[in-house]
């Protein structure tokens, strides 16, 4: 049977806090430049407190992706957890506004939904710190297995690897798309991640992973090197397709014998890079989903990433239907 939708994300359901600091804001507060660091409700609170005035939208990584892909006239649903709080109906209605199928009941106990909070600074390069609340819950009684089947690419988040329920209702996520005949896909988040999860995702990426998403320093860090050359050439054979990125180098597919480099999109000036990541992933899966060849799935990458990082935030401000052209 033929797939009834492109992608089914799975991963955290996040609201997003971005604000824009100096660089003494992220010295002054001990935060992790560039990286994605867990915080607990504590940490949450008095972070959110001494942030200046931002934007704040649903977020999360993979529910990202979904929405930029929808706005390049795709196809998606949602699998992530939210609390029945007011956060929790943000989510639902964002992501539902925007064209993305979600259907997972909120949880009616345990932690509020999750926040990231998000401190760009004027290099664009942004600084996340994420609890995680109830997004975490997700579970396996979570994954509808008809939705998951019916989607040609089930995309899963690195981040919601972290919370051992949530890891095994990825995992069913995987089996049933396998099941079905569809690609799964994997997107390793953040080097930080990687380092906590290496030995796990090097058995995953062999066993479950069709299609993986890395950028240059997780790709790196998933092979202990810094030789990007060598650790794009240890990671072909694992999958069948892995979409590198490198910033302003463009990015690099691998897909068995083939290495195809392509270049960036251009952009007049970098504002934010939130998002870059997660955008490039919805151009490359809405190639896919459609019949595009390698490099022109790498291409549509890059001018959806290119769109998010020329503005705060994100996700798409304008219809990203025109880029497909």
């Amino acid at each position: 049977m033929e797939p009834s939708i492109d992608v089914v994300g799975v991963g955290n359901a996040i609201v997003d806090v971005i604000a824009t600091v100096p660089e003494e804001f992220i010295v002054g507060h001990d935060l992790v430049k560039g990286a994605m660091t867990l915080i607990d409700a504590e940490r949450a609170t008095s972070l959110y407190e001494i942030m200046p005035p931002g934007i704040e939208s649903s977020g999360g990584s993979a529910a990202n992706t979904v929405v930029g892909l929808v706005s390049m006239g795709g196809s998606a649903a949602y699998l992530g957890k939210v609390r029945d709080d007011q956060l929790g109906e943000v989510f639902i209605h964002d992501l539902r506004s925007a064209g993305v199928a979600y259907d997972v009941p909120p949880g009616l106990d345990g932690p509020p939904t999750a926040r990231c909070l998000i401190q760009v600074t004027p290099d664009a390069e942004r600084t996340m710190n994420t609890f995680l609340g109830k997004s975490v819950d997700l579970s396996p009684a979570d994954i509808d297995e008809e939705v998951v089947a019916s989607a040609a690419v089930t995309y899963c988040e690195g981040y919601l690897w972290d919370a051992e329920v949530a890891k095994a209702a990825m995992s069913q996520a995987m089996d049933i798309a396998h099941g079905a005949n569809r690609k799964v896909s994997l997107t390793l988040s953040d080097s930080f991640c990687v380092d906590r999860h290496r030995a796990e995702w090097l058995d995953l990426l062999a066993d479950k992973v069709d299609i993986v998403f890395a950028n240059e320093a997780e790709i790196c860090s998933l092979f202990e090197t810094d030789d990007f050359r060598s650790a794009s050439d240890r990671i072909r054979g694992m999958v069948e397709v892995s979409a590198l990125t490198r910033s302003a180098n463009g990015s690099v597919i691998v897909a068995g014998d083939e290495t195809i480099p392509v270049a960036a999109a251009e952009v007049e000036r970098v504002v934010d890079a939130t998002g870059a990541g997660d955008l490039y992933a919805s151009g490359f899966l809405y190639g896919i989903s459609h019949g595009a060849d390698l490099e022109r799935c790498a291409v549509l990458g890059g001018l959806a990433a290119a769109e998010v990082i020329s503005h705060i935030g994100a996700r798409p401000r304008q219809s990203l239907a025109g880029l497909t052209r």
